[in-house]
């Protein structure tokens, strides 16, 4: 999706209210500057400087949605002492209802403390005793749940495996929403992710998704039959797996449907919370009736917003239209050819006919443009495919191209009828249009008769050939003879 269609989105969002239950964690970062080695010991010397405090675990996810002008509740354990009172009063400075969490006289309210030197941390310090939530406590959030649940538009397991989240609890939730027809959203924790079973959809990262599924995922091309093994272990309709840097990952089973989405991360600062921004999004898109690709991408671009803050950050509504906004119009136009299945797939969701034409656009004129004018009249979206220099070299000669690929693409991406680019190095594009598949494939009338690369492999699965008229006297060629006898400018 362009920065365009993500603004409209992100303007017309609504505000539904969000259920997030799971393990709520204070996060304290201890701050100062290190110039000297410890006379006791062989270690550094923090002069703390500021002491600060921010909601983590399931309280970064609660912040991240209150950012997002969500409506949300939250049901946790806190322990009966200063860091739980401290731990609810955030909650609650930012809007979020806490009136069902409890309180386990027998656990330290969890913190983490973070010792930091400039952008390093230096030592983590945590508070924590992660047995069972005590079967009284159990009981009664087992009664409360069901009117919670149902008064949200959807629900989030945060999984930090810290001891609220026992198998009873989960399946409990999971029957209230399911009977309401309500998502579930889980940020899995542990291997067993049958514990999740009935859940929407699950957001694990990509060591995470490995653990579950019992082997490492090296390459980009094991991710979709992970996710599609997550799906079948716990019963889901979805499997959303974040990649890093490599963007994310999900799979619907009722369609089929699949897709990675790039990351949009700008520069990346801290990952710490990253997948709390995550969950956060997709349930707050999901809530509001959005369907799971939208909501992947507004999720991805909010995410890369909070890698660039430090710790446990969130975004606003406001920050995500300023990044969008300032995003050209042909943002993400430009594929690298491992993405095109990506971007074919979700245009195939949203069951739009796709054109594809290509060329060595290596100097644009008016020809080019009613080419691609024409070609994008026959379809929904038009993707291009772009000799690279290596195969314009070979094709046209050892003087061509006259502009290398990088510019050949930004300047076709900026065109207002193409929807995206993507490069190719063969002497034909053959092996690009077997992977798009498209619905039309347009040629120039030159090619009549001529065989056009591709055809048969087009109307093989039902799509159509058609030639488009070219401009008469326009042509890269017929523009370099005339630049080679044009008079010296002043």
């Amino acid at each position: 999706m362009n920065s365009r269609e993500l603004r409209r989105v992100l303007a017309a969002l609504s505000q539904p209210r969000i259920l997030v239950i799971g393990d709520l964690i204070l996060d304290s970062y201890v701050s100062g500057d290190v110039s000297r080695i410890s006379p006791e010991a062989p270690i550094p010397v923090l002069n703390a400087r500021l002491t600060d405090e921010r909601l983590g675990g399931a309280g970064n996810v609660a912040a991240n949605l209150r950012s997002m002008e969500a409506s949300v509740e939250v049901i946790g354990l806190l322990g009966d002492d200063v860091r739980g009172r401290r731990l609810r009063a955030l909650l609650e400075e930012i809007g979020v209802e806490t009136s069902a969490c409890v309180v386990d006289p027998e656990r330290p309210t969890i913190e983490k403390t973070r010792m930091m030197s400039g952008i390093h941390q230096m030592l983590r310090v945590d508070w924590e005793k992660t047995h069972a939530i005590p079967k009284p406590l159990l009981a009664r959030l087992l009664v409360e749940l069901p009117a919670r649940v149902k008064a949200a538009q959807a629900v989030i397991l945060s999984d930090y495996g810290k001891g609220l989240l026992v198998n009873e609890l989960i399946a409990a939730v999971i029957s209230a929403a399911r009977a309401s027809g309500i998502p579930v959203l889980v940020d899995p924790k542990g291997n067993d992710y049958a514990r999740y079973r009935g859940a929407t959809l699950v957001t694990p990262n990509r060591k995470e998704a490995e653990e579950a599924v019992g082997r490492r995922l090296a390459s980009l091309d094991d991710v979709p039959k992970a996710a599609e093994e997550l799906i079948g272990i716990a019963s889901l309709d979805a499997a959303v797996i974040t990649l890093g840097p490599d963007g994310m990952y999900y799979r619907v089973k009722a369609t089929g449907e699949s897709a990675r989405v790039p990351t949009m991360a700008r520069a990346v600062f801290d990952v710490t919370g990253a997948g709390d921004t995550v969950i956060s999004h997709l349930a707050l898109c999901l809530g509001a009736g959005l369907p799971l690709a939208t909501a992947v991408h507004l999720a991805n671009h909010a995410a890369g917003i909070v890698v660039g803050k430090r710790g446990a950050a969130s975004t606003t509504r406001e920050e995500m239209a300023t990044v969008l906004g300032e995003m050209p119009e042909h943002h993400g136009k430009i594929l690298r050819p491992e993405d095109v299945e990506s971007v074919v797939s979700q245009w195939r969701a949203e069951e739009k006919r796709i054109v594809f034409t290509n060329g060595c656009f290596d100097i644009l004129h008016a020809g080019h443009v009613d080419y691609l004018r024409f070609a994008r009249s026959k379809g929904d979206v038009l993707i291009v495919g772009m000799n690279d220099d290596a195969s314009v070299k070979r094709l046209k000669g050892p003087t061509r191209p006259v502009n290398k690929l990088e510019d050949r693409m930004v300047v076709l991406s900026a065109l207002e009828m193409v929807d995206a680019v993507v490069p190719f190095g063969e002497d034909t594009p053959l092996e690009l249009i077997e992977r798009v598949t498209p619905h039309v494939l347009v040629k120039g009338q030159d090619w009549e008769g001529k065989g056009v690369v591709g055809r048969e492999w087009v109307e093989k699965h039902g799509g159509q050939v058609h030639l488009a008229p070219l401009l008469a006297g326009r042509s890269t060629t017929s523009i370099l003879e005339r630049a080679k006898t044009a008079p010296p400018s002043c």
